[in-house]
């Protein structure tokens, strides 16, 4: 027994170390305030960074009870949580000096403790800890979205997402109860069978189960701004300090997919099969997918804010991405991991370049980026580059990325779902491309050169190359996905 339980404490090393870092950050920010103030980012960055190296040697294995799954899955989401926390760092050095100067130990803490929430999220095999999983994820993004306390508009958007939040939590809540009571258990392995056992027993589901999934759709579905659960998203994705946007719009994502995926294609693939068509929630989720697309890029392209532009851009992601979720194949959910592992260089690598913009003009103005290519050559370079994968061009990541949720839907026999994706990726082509050709093809209008911090130039060589060599040599990723996808066991 006690080896067993030894062998529980080594699989949350990980976890249990940056929650400690996390102490730590704030507690050495307190004896260091007349200090250079890059020295807590720094101290954050490694952190993250040891824990990286701890999740290679401390992986593999299901414990306490089956609750805390350490599969290859979790480890998958793992990396692509701690990537968007660390470039989500890395970008915040200019606010440093600045807007977060008397508070960088809240601030970095608060971004690890929210890591922390979606590490566990990641491997929680139970609706418990999932669910408490989940608010650890949440409850810091709540501050951090109004972290500029002398803004209104970040104050907003704080409000914004804590009342949002509050409600969608709730919810879920609410379905996740009713799913245990028809069940009997919270394992999501042992509900797969009492699922099909009872649909076997009775013949027929009531109602009230119906009730469940759509309640669960919902909470998750504000979580990922899913349509028509989006409306807080432009909103408090202006209004937060960007590097927290960014964060918001990779990690909490990431967070809100694994909730989907462990929920419903682990433990509710049962409605999968033909005889419970009638409850088959794919069928809600590629009509939320399909206007997530339609709506997320269409409203985009009358934005003049690059924050709301890459807010309703970031909509019609998680659209895309779906589909790979509603085709509930091995192939779909490998999809959906090396989407978002794309995704996490692209997307933070483009709010990485606004924060930087941000810093040095205090615009967020889709206009005010004419001419910058004549200013700082390289970091118009890189937003060109993040913003043509995040439309899918070829040879960038995005374009594979793509590639793949597109062949698991048509797989599945949603070639609608996919006609209406390849449709909509061309109408977002417009918007990128309409930021590219104002930095390059206009007058410059601010004559400024954007000095960029090392940290920063980091994060945007990280996301540049990582974009570059999945669309070149996307094996080695779509690997691990693949392995990650046998776990479902689907067809």
């Amino acid at each position: 027994m006690m080896e067993t339980f030894d062998y529980n404490l080594k699989l949350i090393i990980p976890e249990v170390f940056l929650f400690l870092w996390a102490l730590t950050v704030i507690v050495f920010d307190v004896g260091t305030k007349r200090r250079k103030s890059d020295s807590v980012g720094y101290l954050t960055m490694a952190g993250l960074a040891v824990t990286g190296i701890l999740l290679y040697n401390f992986h593999g294995g299901i414990s306490f009870n089956n609750m805390f799954s350490s599969d290859i899955l979790a480890l998958f989401f793992k990396v692509i949580f701690l990537g968007s926390a660390f470039m989500a760092v890395g970008s915040s050095f200019g606010l440093a000096s600045d807007k977060i100067k008397n508070h960088r130990g809240e601030y970095y803490g608060l971004i690890l403790f929210s890591t922390v929430g979606m590490m566990f999220l990641s491997s929680s095999n139970e609706l418990i800890s999932l669910y408490v999983g989940l608010e650890l994820t949440t409850i810091p993004l709540f501050v951090l979205a109004a972290f500029y306390k002398d803004s209104k508009v970040s104050v907003e958007a704080g409000m914004k997402y804590l009342i949002v939040g509050a409600f969608s939590s709730a919810i879920l809540l609410y379905g996740l109860s009713l799913l245990y009571g028809f069940t009997g258990t919270t394992d999501l392995t042992m509900m797969k069978i009492n699922l099909s056992l009872l649909f076997l027993s009775a013949g027929k589901i009531g109602p009230g189960l119906i009730l469940a999934i759509v309640m669960i759709v919902a909470g998750i579905g504000f979580k990922l701004a899913l349509v028509p659960f989006h409306m807080w998203a432009p909103d408090v994705y202006q209004g937060a300090p960007t590097p927290i946007t960014a964060f918001l719009s990779v990690g909490s994502k990431a967070a809100g997919v694994v909730a989907f995926a462990r929920i419903f294609v682990h433990g509710l693939i049962a409605f999968s099969d033909p005889v419970m068509k009638p409850l088959d929630w794919g069928i809600i989720v590629a009509v939320m997918a399909a206007a997530a697309m339609v709506l997320g890029n269409i409203t985009a392209l009358r934005q003049h804010n690059i924050k709301r532009m890459l807010a309703y851009s970031s909509i019609a992601q998680i659209g895309y991405l779906m589909i790979g979720m509603v085709a509930v194949s091995e192939l779909g959910i490998a999809s959906i991991g090396f989407y978002m592992f794309v995704y996490l260089f692209a997307n933070m690598g483009a709010f990485a370049v606004a924060t930087l913009f941000n810093d040095e003009t205090g615009s967020d103005s889709i206009r005010s980026y004419s001419g910058l290519s004549k200013s700082s050559p390289a970091l118009s370079a890189c937003m060109a580059i993040f913003l043509l994968s995040l439309a899918g061009i070829p040879p960038l990541g995005g374009f594979a990325a793509k590639y793949m949720v597109f062949a698991a839907g048509i797989e599945a026999g949603y070639n609608w779902l996919v006609i209406l994706g390849l449709l909509t990726a061309v109408v977002s082509l417009y918007y990128y491309a309409n930021v590219i050709k104002l930095m390059y093809f206009s007058p410059d209008n601010s004559h400024v050169k954007i000095n960029i911090h090392p940290a920063a130039r980091l994060v945007l060589v990280l996301g540049v190359v990582g974009i570059i060599i999945i669309g070149i040599y996307p094996e080695p990723v779509l690997k691990i996905a693949m392995e990650s996808a046998v776990l479902f066991a689907l067809p």
